[in-house]
């Protein structure tokens, strides 16, 4: 595992080390979680978009002429 060395203002670091306290863990566990999820998140998201490009190109569905206009769908 690599060390990564971060700057914080001292207030944030006081409150964030009370914080893992309270949680009886380390703010070093705490950052690690925080990373390890947002990164599963933007894999996640990144492999939703491919999917999503992929069954666009795959889709066999057609479109069809318009035959509305604008002002048609707004008359009420």
């Amino acid at each position: 595992m690599k060390n990564v060395t971060i700057a914080m203002d001292e207030k944030l670091l006081h409150e964030a080390r009370l914080i893992a306290a309270e949680r009886s863990t380390s703010l070093n566990a705490m950052i690690r979680e925080y990373l390890t999820r947002l990164t599963e998140r933007e894999s996640q998201a990144a492999h939703a978009r491919r999917r999503i490009v992929e069954l666009c190109r795959e889709s066999k569905a057609e479109i069809g002429n318009r035959t509305w206009s604008r002002d048609e769908l707004y008359e009420g």
